[in-house]
């Protein structure tokens, strides 16, 4: 990463008990809008990736978050903005669309369907395969 390279981080936030995964829709701009994603926002001069998906998760979803590991892929959005996901759990809060149209909990088929069917945001994809995965995993005790 260089010094002006800046990053736009998104929240993968899977309830591991149920299986399932909030994805969000956008609002706008319209090219994207009615698309679901997953939330999140451009990290600030001086935060780390880490402290920007907590602030924008809780200002997106009212949601306070544990955040956890880096997803595999990289996304260059354009030259100098790259998109990354690190994976989350809600800690307090329930999540609600401050910011974006609609909320929805999705299982692993059906994230799957929408990747296919083009209802996700394009650079979002990159993740789907390993979401899929990590959502039809049995669950370790």
């Amino acid at each position: 990463m260089t010094p002006d390279e800046r990053i736009v981080v998104a929240g993968a936030i899977v309830d591991h008990e149920r299986r399932m995964l909030l994805l969000a829709q956008r609002r706008y701009p319209a090219e994207v809008a009615g698309l679901w994603e997953l939330p999140g926002g451009k990290v600030e001069p001086g935060e780390n990736a880490e402290d920007a998906l907590r602030r924008e998760l809780a200002e997106e979803l009212g949601v306070e978050v544990r955040v956890g590991a880096m997803l595999t892929e990289r996304v260059t959005l354009r030259p100098g903005l790259t998109l990354i996901a690190l994976r989350a759990q809600i800690v307090t809060g329930i999540p609600h669309a401050a910011e974006h149209e609609a909320l929805a909990w999705v299982d692993g088929p059906t994230l799957a369907d929408w990747a296919r069917d083009g209802a996700l945001i394009p650079a979002d994809t990159a993740w789907v395969p390993e979401l899929v995965g990590e959502l039809g995993r049995p669950i370790r005790g």
